[in-house]
């Protein structure tokens, strides 16, 4: 059995995040309260449905003292305890550590890999895929900035996404992906297999990050279109050069304070995912790999257009529904590694 006292602490703590709410908060602190009450909320309903099956048992087994309710008590305590492992399993669940990250919007930087001109399409076909995803949940995305090659495909893309439970769901996707289908470009029908990297970051919040102004460089420079075309007769592009790390962050809106803007909140997401990323690296040292370690040098899925299949390599799950996974359809897949997640830390916490 869980302990008790344990999880009345957390619906006590979520009681008073609900009375903090009701008082009208306002600024910093309706977000903060907000926050934490929007997190709490789903686990203590899990806690409550936990906590009235083990009443509802102990109301049974107070029952198996009266003769002529104990028959009755015997049929209804099979039933009750046939559910316990299963809602004992949902509470453990619920109170695995949460990434603190998992609720902020994400940046998606994709980048093709090798295989030429057929990488920038896949390149392409993957920001598409995770727009038409993003629709699918209520999602908003904004491409931040976004180089074309002069076949349509992309050379490179930096998109914002926000919503509810943003990295919490993308972040998965972290990594190579590998596509193997007959370039449109290809005349002899010969399959090609190419790539594209994913990254995908939580977006920093100010308390974050901290940037010295003296470890910047920040250049203006005239924006163009995609293909080189509309060239602007103002200097409004902005490339900020992060001198530390050597991190250089560009943005070529119209508008340079806008770009300045841009330009500033991608450095400092960029800057946060180091600092993630080492602080998963030192605690991970023990572990050969880990899923969710944000690893992008690491081939992560296949997607094959002849046999009309993807398959994600971290959990050996294939699915023969390509046309519907490219259309933005990934909630199984997602699904899939988010139970794997949550099973390997339940595996390390003995539970």
């Amino acid at each position: 059995m869980i302990p008790r006292d344990r999880l009345q602490q957390i619906i006590d703590r979520f009681e008073y995040l609900e009375a903090r709410m009701a008082e009208g908060l306002s600024g910093d602190d309706f977000v903060a309260v907000g926050r934490e009450y929007a997190e709490l909320r789903p686990v203590v309903e899990t806690l409550r449905a936990y906590q009235a099956l083990t009443d509802e048992i102990a109301g049974a087994e107070a029952m198996l003292d009266d003769p002529e309710l104990a028959e009755m008590a015997e049929a209804e305590l099979a039933e009750l305890r046939g559910r316990l492992p299963e809602m004992e399993r949902a509470v453990k669940l619920a109170l695995l550590p949460r990434d603190a990250a998992d609720s902020r919007p994400a940046i998606v930087e994709i980048r093709p890999g090798t295989g030429g001109e057929e990488a920038a399409l896949f390149a392409g076909d993957l920001l598409r895929m995770y727009q038409r995803y993003a629709e699918s949940r209520g999602w908003r995305v904004e491409v931040l900035e976004e180089a074309q090659t002069e076949l349509g495909g992309i050379k490179e893309v930096t998109a914002r996404i926000s919503g509810d439970s943003v990295f919490a769901r993308l972040k998965f996707e972290s990594g190579v992906h590998r596509v193997q289908r007959v370039p449109e470009t290809e005349s002899g029908g010969r399959i090609h297999t190419s790539a594209a990297t994913v990254a995908v970051l939580p977006e920093a919040e100010d308390v974050d990050i901290r940037i010295d102004p003296n470890d910047l460089r920040v250049d203006t420079m005239r924006s163009s279109g995609s293909g080189g075309q509309h060239v602007n007769t103002t200097d409004s592009a902005v490339r900020i050069t992060h001198l530390p790390t050597g991190i250089v962050v560009t943005s070529s809106e119209k508008s340079q304070h806008r770009n300045r803007e841009i330009a500033m909140q991608v450095l400092k997401t960029r800057l946060f995912d180091m600092e993630r990323q080492k602080a998963d690296a030192d605690r991970a040292q023990a572990r050969a790999t880990q899923v969710g370690s944000g690893d992008r040098s690491e081939r992560i899925r296949t997607y094959n257009f002849p046999q009309g299949r993807m398959t994600d390599h971290r959990i050996n799950l294939t699915l023969h529904a390509l046309d519907k996974v490219m259309g933005g359809d990934l909630d199984e897949v997602i699904d899939a590694l988010i139970e794997d997640a949550q099973a390997r830390q339940l595996a390390e916490m003995g539970a």
